[in-house]
């Protein structure tokens, strides 16, 4: 590895990004005891905000260190496609007429089993909806699964924290794997699924059929360990609010459809989500508020990724090769917990010659570690969005979550090397 000067500074700004991640809640102590200053200090406090302020760095030491042309290039060399499709299927998923639609199959899948209405509807809130994702793509399956569980078992005071975070640690875990029966909903899958020639039958052979039970048993066994809790939880009634027209529903799931659909086009999906807003804000009564500054924030967060990530390969990729099929999966699960699982499989994909062994062991090592960290998984930064408030200080503590999230990890990794 002969890596440049601006790759070591990126490497560098990168594990500062890291640490950061960790620090938010010293930067909300700084604002408390700073008045003066409180505004920039609670700006650094915001996790979304962590990778876009470190990527800015790197982009003016680059105009600094390359010039105009350069830092230019290396931006226009970026795929940004990726924030900008999770900001666009967060505002229409978050929408009152497709949280509907959710809740309507959540209430249908409650009708067949055979336990209490609020246990039955937290596990299959945990379970189908991720499921649900390998067809409606992760980020949608995360918006959808973290507004139901913020409106519905979040909400009420006095819960503890550690239900909060083994519910929050299972939604990470569970999306992360439940996104791989198809090949083109979960970003670490998509990256690779063409060049590998991955098709949906190979994937509901190979991965899809393993997740479901992992994802099955996770949700299961968060239901039983705080059953008690959820058993306890006031469902908050929603009065007289006027119910959402079928033909705006309809409509609803047609855009996000064709958001799905056009996942790899942003001229074309950007082109849809601006028709959409124009579409809810002539019938806001039926749209509800939707979640623009939470998308905002996320898509901020992962371009921040993607800019941070593109000069890390000089080390990820030797790392990555110099291990064996097996040793390749626990590296991959690991890794994955300190920068985007999709970047991890991508690097995979511009290598010829890796055995079958190797790649199955790389994606499955990919989405097994995708819910430890805000930054494994594309769709976290929504669901963390979305979730925080229900957490004390308004804040997800990241050791909080690496803490929670590690027994389901712990399921996935049976299911991926044992089944």
């Amino acid at each position: 590895m002969n890596p440049t000067t601006i790759q070591i500074i990126a490497a560098c700004l990168f594990g500062i990004a890291l640490i950061h991640t960790f620090s938010t809640r010293y930067f909300e102590h700084l604002a408390h005891r700073n008045p003066a200053h409180e505004g920039i200090f609670h700006l650094l406090a915001e996790i979304e905000v962590v990778f876009g302020f470190w990527a800015m760095i790197l982009v003016a030491l680059l105009f600094v260190m390359e010039g105009k042309e350069g830092a230019v290039a290396y931006m226009d060399q970026r795929n940004f496609t990726e924030p900008l499709f999770v900001f666009a299927i967060m505002i229409v998923a978050g929408s009152r007429p497709i949280l509907d639609i959710a809740s309507l199959l959540v209430r249908a899948a409650c009708a067949v089993i055979p336990v209490r209405r609020n246990l039955a509807a937290y596990f299959t809130i945990l379970s189908l909806v991720p499921l649900l994702g390998s067809f409606i793509t992760e980020p949608a399956a995360m918006t959808l699964g973290a507004l139901m569980l913020r409106d519905r078992f979040l909400k009420q005071e006095g819960l503890s924290s550690r239900f909060k975070y083994a519910t929050l640690g299972v939604l990470f875990v569970n999306v992360s794997i439940g996104g791989v029966l198809t090949p083109f909903a979960a970003p670490p899958v998509l990256m690779v699924a063409g060049t590998w020639g991955w098709d949906i039958r190979f994937m509901m052979t190979t991965f899809g059929w393993k997740a479901a039970i992992a994802v099955l048993v996770n949700a299961v066994a968060v239901t039983v360990m705080f059953r008690s809790a959820i058993g306890q939880i006031v469902v908050g009634k929603t009065g007289e609010r006027e119910s959402v027209p079928t033909p705006m529903m309809l409509a609803n799931a047609a855009f996000l459809i064709g958001i799905v659909v056009f996942a790899h086009h942003p001229a074309i999906f950007m082109g849809l989500l601006l028709f959409f807003i124009g579409f809810a804000t002539a019938y806001v009564r039926h749209q509800g508020r939707l979640i623009i500054r939470e998308g905002l924030l996320v898509a901020f967060f992962l371009a921040g990724l993607v800019v941070l990530g593109g000069l890390q390969q000089w080390w990820l990729q030797p790392l990555l090769l110099s291990m064996s099929a097996d040793a390749v999966y626990f590296g991959a699960t690991a890794l994955t917990a300190i920068t985007d699982n999709a970047a991890l499989t991508y690097l995979g994909s511009q290598v010829e010659g890796l055995s079958d062994p190797f790649k199955y062991m790389l994606v499955a090592g990919a989405v097994t570690g995708g819910g430890l960290t805000v930054i494994a998984n594309a769709p976290n930064p929504a669901g963390f969005s979305i979730l925080k408030e229900r957490f004390p200080e308004g804040t997800i503590a990241p050791l909080g979550l690496l803490l929670a999230a590690l027994p389901p990890t712990l399921i996935a990794v049976l299911a991926f090397r044992l089944l």
